[in-house]
């Protein structure tokens, strides 16, 4: 400070600022304080680099308080009456304040910064000067690198659910293609024998479930499963006609034994491969959802195909194929380490099911989707016979059902693009509401292009129904019973639409359009049936099912 009561200030680029905050130390090179000795008498301790007050006291009444370029106020008084107020370095900038009511503002330089943090640099170590244009990281920047971080993975992902769910999804055309290619071999009885043995053990879901969850890495397990049921695939038709037919049906139903992990059991690993964001969960689960309509598209496509061109052994061959490529691609995924307590956490099958029942959200979900599924299942065998009824053709009746299959995938694939947000289960009702009045709209149809514009409208609205109920078993699923919850409602929805099938086949007896409005009815009836469990069970205590305050599904 001068002695004719001049100012000294402090002034630094914007650019000085910014760096600030990856390495900050004052003027003095160790934490000891340095003693200034003035001609005037003045003496001034300057306090360590990382804190302190320093206070400076002249010989002409000047006083002097500077807290650390860490953070707090340099507040400089003088004789005539001038105080000074700097801002740190951490935000802010110097302020001015004189005796004539002038204020002035200007930023805080910053000394001397480094490029390493003071803990990892030796006492003694030269500092460098400050990078102004060193770019500071932006939050974009970090949710691009974590999506990019994210995109390899579940591009594996899906690659491996496309291929052996639309090899599952093959599988029963292809056995049934197979031994009507054999005369002599049991013809399409069998051939229907075999497919059924192939989803039969479905109801083993829960057991393998729990298999999957005990895994120190389920990665492995999932590979296995796949490969298995790949192998156990091809050699069902290598062998067919000759070994015995019980021993081929043997190999049937291992194979149909890994049929649960396939669907729910691969589902259940997707939030631990994109992360905790909510919104890439609801866009991965959209993507889940595209595989389970692409493969039930791809998989009977692909045997019609290759059977054309190759016969029917090379098709079930290559369906076997695809599912042992799909376990080589689960084995690049990220691995997922699960420690011993872990793995011991995981519920036995009986307590997994007690917390489907009694979880209010997964608890409505599952009725209301199980009810929903009666309706789907049937919908393609009515769609046949409706669009001969419109048109006088079987193809008709076949463009009906592709109308549905393609409306399904773009519904799906609307999802992965444009994620759901908010309350999952209040979504699941929305949309079994819609899909509702889309069957009715099909029964409705005065002529056969109306006719296919509702039939994909009603298939686009049961894809995304479907990624609605994905997130509802997501977010409500507990962690050591995760894939139990995602097997065991896969499975009785997909028991419910094999009963819808049969059911449609009897029902289409009494006409199309009025089996339509029968359906439209029972699905209409889930979403009653899910309120009134709401509100019952809002009537409750809320220690008798804490799970239900989480739902606000109105």
């Amino acid at each position: 400070m001068r002695r004719d009561g001049g100012r000294r200030t402090t002034a630094a680029t914007n650019s000085d600022r910014a760096s600030g905050h990856r390495g900050r130390t004052s003027p003095n090179a160790e934490d000891t304080p340095d003693h200034r000795e003035h001609t005037d008498g003045d003496t001034t301790p300057a306090p360590p680099a990382h804190g302190g007050d320093d206070r400076r006291e002249h010989a002409d009444g000047e006083t002097t308080s500077a807290v650390s370029a860490h953070g707090g106020d340099d507040r400089r008084e003088h004789a005539d009456g001038e105080t000074t107020s700097a801002v740190s370095a951490h935000g802010g900038g110097e302020c001015r304040e004189r005796a004539d009511g002038d204020t002035a503002r200007a930023p805080l330089r910053t000394p001397e910064a480094t490029d390493a943090p003071k803990d990892q640099r030796p006492a003694g170590t030269p500092r460098a000067p400050a990078r102004p244009d060193a770019p500071a990281l932006q939050p974009q920047d970090a949710q691009a690198e974590s999506r990019q971080r994210r995109g390899l993975p579940l591009a594996v992902y899906l690659t491996s659910a496309t291929l052996i769910r639309s090899a599952s999804g093959g599988a029963p055309v292809a056995l049934v293609a197979l031994t009507l290619a054999r005369p002599g071999h049991g013809g399409a009885a069998l051939g229907g024998v075999l497919a059924a043995l192939l989803t039969l053990p479905n109801v083993a879901g829960p057991w393998m479930a729990r298999w999957l969850e005990e895994a120190r890495d389920p990665r492995f397990r999932l590979a296995a499963a796949f490969t298995v049921f790949g192998l156990m695939l091809a050699a069902t038709g290598l062998t067919l006609g000759r070994l015995p037919v019980v021993l081929v049906g043997l190999l049937v139903i291992v194979g149909g034994l890994c049929d649960p992990l396939m669907t729910g059991g691969l589902s259940s690993r997707l939030a631990l491969i994109v992360g905790e964001d909510t919104r890439a969960q609801r866009r991965a689960e959209g993507w889940d959802s595209a595989t389970y309509g692409s493969s039930n598209i791809l998989g009977p496509a692909a045997v019609a195909a290759i059977t054309a061109l190759s016969g029917a052994l090379t098709a079930v061959v290559a369906l076997g194929a695809a599912g042992v490529l799909a376990g080589l691609l689960m084995l690049a995924l990220p691995k997922e380490h699960r420690t011993a307590a872990a793995r011991q956490r995981s519920m036995p099958v009986r307590d997994a099911l007690t917390v489907i029942v009694r979880k209010g959200p997964l608890r409505r979900v599952m009725i209301a989707t199980m009810i929903t599924s009666v309706s789907t299942g049937g919908v393609m065998v009515i769609a046949v016979v409706l669009g001969r009824n419109l048109q006088g053709s079987a193809g008709a009746g076949a463009a009906l059902g592709a109308a549905y299959g393609v409306g399904n995938l773009c519904g799906a694939l609307l999802t992965g693009a444009f994620p759901l947000t908010g309350e999952p289960e209040r979504w699941v009702l929305r949309l079994i509401a819609a899909n509702a009045v889309a069957v009715g709209l099909c029964a409705l149809a005065p002529g056969y292009v109306l006719a296919l514009v509702t039939f994909a409208l009603a298939g686009a609205t049961s894809a995304i129904l479907f990624t609605a109920s994905l997130a509802v078993r997501s977010v409500y699923s507990p962690p050591n019973a995760r894939a139990q919850v995602f097997v065991t409602m896969a499975g009785l929805k997909m028991a419910a639409g094999s009963a819808g099938t049969a059911l449609a086949g009897t029902l289409a007896g009494i006409g199309p359009r009025l089996a339509l409005c029968l359906n439209a009815v029972v699905v209409a009836s889930a979403v009653t049936i899910a309120l009134t469990d709401l509100r019952l069970t809002r009537r409750r205590s809320s220690a008798a099912d804490p799970g239900d305050t989480r739902s606000p599904a109105t």
